[in-house]
């Protein structure tokens, strides 16, 4: 497999070719993907059933043993009694998709490759890719023995804003080297926004997210800096987490600051419940210049006093179906892209070290 850096933004030219081999490729019976679902207690499974229900998707079973998460969903999408089973090993024993997409509790992840990985099949997961360090280097051994893919899924690996400051910023040396990283990362609350009661409840356990607003949110940041980094990790971790909300969230932190070191930058994570509405930003200060995505369409670019808005174009993947397509087919390899478990492992022992940089009050080196 040729290793391709995932996602930078493609020239118009370049662009407009792609999208007419797609479109030939589709015309040809280019392959659908085949996907199993596993839990649906992850509000973000939302996303494939809708991808499922405009045909972007096969969908060969959901495995999920909550009878009125079942019933819900079933009523929702229209959903054939045939597709369900109580649990993974069963729909597996009937059916062998392509990849299985979770949307299990985070501490669930590991049991998921766990049963998927002797079966050859490879699994992509909600972010992040595990609560614990010993979760995430048992998942990325089970990748290696049984030559599978463990990958992450993100929203923000989709931004076509994130996709072309990596270009800018990594490829052109737009804005010089990197010395500084601000990512934002959050909303008002997982309660407040309406998340749906069984995602609540697992969202706000220390064992089975992790942690609170610190895992939920802070993997985003982490994701980005060691993409941004080529995959790099830093040197040290250092954190400071606020319980403002205790009513509401007893039993986890919702609001965190995480600080990573490099030799020669600083990533600076900011991940909250408490933000006053959401916001999902980056920003990247070089020796040259900086450069802002606001969102996931809008890029500014500053160089002294002079601000820019920047064209953001349509990057190579808009979301993970096409992404998992090429890979699980070879004409993609993840390197060290933003859903690679090699970007993702390092993400895991960030968010674990800050864990424990909050509780104890010191640097934790990596």
């Amino acid at each position: 497999m040729a290793s391709v850096t995932l996602l930078r933004l493609i020239k118009p030219k370049i662009l407009v070719f792609i999208v007419c081999a797609l479109l030939v490729g589709k015309s040809s019976g280019q392959k659908i993907l085949r996907v199993a679902i596993a839990g649906m207690a992850h509000d973000h499974v939302h996303g494939i059933l809708n991808q499922y229900k405009k045909g972007e998707v096969i969908l060969t079973g959901i495995a999920e043993g909550d009878r009125q998460l079942v019933a819900r969903y079933k009523k929702t999408y229209q959903l054939a009694d045939s597709l369900f089973y109580p649990t993974l090993d069963l729909l597996l024993a009937h059916s062998k998709p392509d990849v299985v997409l979770v949307y299990t509790p985070i501490s669930e992840h590991i049991g998921v490759v766990e049963i998927c990985a002797p079966k050859g099949i490879s699994v992509m997961v909600e972010k992040p890719l595990a609560t614990t360090v010993k979760d995430a280097e048992r998942m990325a051994q089970l990748s290696k023995q049984f030559h599978v893919f463990v990958l992450t899924n993100y929203e923000t690996t989709w931004y076509n804003s994130n996709q072309q400051i990596f270009t800018l910023v990594n490829d052109q040396h737009a804005i010089g080297s990197i010395r500084k990283m601000t990512v934002h990362d959050g909303h008002n609350g997982p309660q407040e926004i309406g998340c749906s009661p069984d995602f609540l409840g697992w969202l706000t356990d220390p064992v089975k997210n992790g942690g609170g607003a610190l895992m939920d949110f802070g993997c985003y940041g982490a994701n980005l800096m060691v993409w941004l980094m080529n995959g790099k990790a830093p040197i040290a971790v250092t954190a400071l987490t606020h319980h403002l909300k205790p009513l509401i969230y007893p039993s986890v932190e919702d609001d965190a600051t995480i600080l990573l070191e490099y030799p020669d930058a600083t990533g600076i994570i900011e991940a909250s419940w408490d933000w006053p509405f959401g916001i999902k930003d980056l920003e990247v200060f070089g020796t040259k210049g900086y450069l802002h995505a606001l969102n996931g369409n809008t890029l500014v670019e500053r160089k002294q006093d002079s601000y820019e808005n920047i064209s953001v174009g349509s990057a190579a993947y808009l979301n993970n179906i096409p992404y998992l397509t090429d890979v699980l087919s070879g004409k993609l390899d993840p390197g060290h892209d933003l859903s690679s478990l090699e970007n993702n492992l390092i993400v895991v022992r960030i968010l674990e070290s800050a864990l424990i940089s909050a509780r104890e009050g010191r640097r934790v080196s990596l």
